[in-house]
């Protein structure tokens, strides 16, 4: 079931339902979205439904980041680690914002890493019992900080010592993000490191505008895109989709597909293991990074799996 939020609110929305809005929350809104992140907080941490349980952490060498991957790193055998950053939904420094749909992407054989510290749910710091604040929009995290992620992983690659020495495919490397984060993931998506990309619920702003402080993106910047890219959006009722959309008709240079699931701005990432929308990274990955010929198929041909499926709209170029 879907719930109507706020424009503004809905612009600025980390998954975690907390705004940076432009304007004064109505008191049903609030008490609507403190009720959600209660229940949020409320669910445990997982270790996903892949072949190899996952595990949220820290790490001293990287300290102002949350870490998600395999919590056995020996039980991968030859199995390489792939490398996926995440762009923070609202750019907040909530890393655990998304940890179900973060945790099961680490099931699968992935690093996976956010900027930021665990601000809801396990390990959390206690909330203070106050409304929601009234805030422009505006970001606490930078695509800098995003990219920092992929120097990290790579250098535990080649350290001694580290437990990711040379466990690392640096040929397996993906940006994604959520919102405000995902265009911290087109930011960075130039990077010649990166060979996957995800954005969810997102694109650059059709109308040429940049009203999040702290954060500037032009249609240009899709120029820059050198990788396949994936859109996921959630139907007409999600904020992002007519700058999503545009993105995707404007991108003609790289192969491009947008998924659709009418779930609204803030996608599935709240349910079990991330739902729906995370078995589509997780699929577009394994494709992407592994060559999965199955995984492939979800995507590509008449018959691919999100084409036949109703509950999704598919588009796609230069994919088949």
């Amino acid at each position: 079931m879907k719930t109507a939020i706020p424009f503004a609110l809905m612009l600025a929305l980390g998954a975690t339902g907390v705004a940076k809005s432009q304007g004064a929350m109505t008191p049903k809104a609030g008490m609507n979205m403190r009720s959600a992140n209660a229940a949020y907080d409320a669910m445990p941490d997982t270790k996903g439904t892949g072949p190899y349980a996952a595990v949220k952490l820290t790490d001293p060498r990287l300290p102002k980041h949350l870490i998600y991957r395999p919590a056995d790193l020996k039980g991968l055998g030859a199995q390489k680690l792939g490398v996926m950053v995440w762009g923070n939904g609202g750019c907040s420094d909530d890393a655990a914002s998304v940890r179900l749909h973060l945790s099961e992407i680490a099931s699968y054989g992935y690093i996976v890493i956010a900027p930021g510290r665990a601000l809801t749910g396990p390990g959390a710091p206690p909330k203070q019992n106050t409304q929601a604040s009234v805030a422009p929009l505006g970001i606490t995290t930078t695509s800098a900080q995003v990219s920092a992620g992929i120097d990290w992983a790579l250098a535990e690659n080649n350290r001694r010592g580290s437990a990711y020495y040379h466990r690392v495919d640096p040929k397996m490397v993906a940006v994604s993000g959520h919102s405000c984060g995902g265009l911290q993931a087109l930011q960075i998506s130039g990077d010649p490191r990166v060979r996957a990309v995800i954005i969810h619920n997102s694109g650059v702003f059709k109308d040429g505008t940049n009203p999040i402080k702290g954060l500037t993106i032009v249609k240009s910047a899709l120029l820059h895109l050198h990788t396949p890219v994936l859109y996921v959006m959630g139907g007409p009722s999600d904020i992002a989709w007519p700058n999503g959309n545009d993105d995707f008709d404007r991108i003609d240079h790289v192969p491009a597909a947008i998924a659709s699931l009418d779930v609204g701005h803030g996608g599935t990432f709240h349910e079990a293991n991330g739902g729906k929308v995370t078995q589509v990274d997780v699929a577009w990955l394994a494709w992407q990074l592994r060559g999965d010929g199955a995984a492939a198929h979800r995507f590509q041909g008449t018959d691919c799996g999100l084409c036949t499926d109703p509950a999704w709209t598919f588009r796609k170029k230069r994919i088949d």
